[in-house]
């Protein structure tokens, strides 16, 4: 419950820095995109960005995340198969323990 307030605490506090820090910036701005150069307020050029690069850091996130539950997922078939192999071993009596 804790960890969800703090998170909510530092969205809150992102969001109102992102909010101030684009109202004290009015004006537009020429954006150099390679294909276009398109003329936006400032503000939303801000806002656009920190957008996207919210978006690429969840992306990466996500990816990193998908690899770590397959490695997760083949390391738990990995054990699952090295118990297997131990238990019938248990299960095999001792040949050597008679000579």
């Amino acid at each position: 419950m804790l960890r969800r307030i703090a998170l909510i605490i530092v969205v809150l506090a992102v969001a109102g820095v992102v909010f101030i820090f684009t109202s004290l910036n009015k004006g537009m701005i020429d954006v150099n995109l390679a294909f276009a150069n398109v003329t936006t307020s400032i503000p939303f050029a801000l806002t656009a960005t920190f957008v996207l690069g919210w978006l690429f850091g969840m992306l990466c996130m996500g990816v990193f995340a998908f690899k770590l539950i397959s490695e997760r997922r083949a390391l738990k078939r990995s054990l699952r198969m090295s118990q297997t192999e131990v238990n019938s071993l248990r299960t095999l009596p001792l040949s050597d323990a008679a000579d």
